[in-house]
This record gives C-alpha cells, structure tokens and sequence, in this order.
C-alpha cells in the first residue's frame, strides 16, 4: 500500500531565520484571529454587565 503523506515541514530553520509553510501561517493567524474575537467578546460583556 502506498501512503499520500505530504512530507512537507511546518517550518524550517535555516541560517538563523525561521521559515513556515503558508499552511502553518494560516493556522497561526486563524487561532490568534479566535483568540482575539473571544477577548473581544468577554470585555464586551464585562462592560455590558458592569
């Protein structure tokens, strides 16, 4: 059976920079995206309650 791995890397290190996949981007913007709409979300209601 052949397996459809995609072997590609979340990010590489190379002379002293840090690259990421656009996949790996992505992600990170998404989550902190999230992150920040629910932080939103609950100062909105801290004030909306008193």
């Amino acid at each position: 059976m052949k397996s459809n791995k995609n072997n590609k890397q979340l990010f590489v290190y190379e002379n002293g920079t840090t690259y990421f996949s656009k996949q790996t981007e992505r992600r990170v913007l998404f989550i902190l995206t999230l992150i920040m709409l629910v932080w939103g979300m609950v100062e909105g209601f801290s004030r909306f309650i008193g």
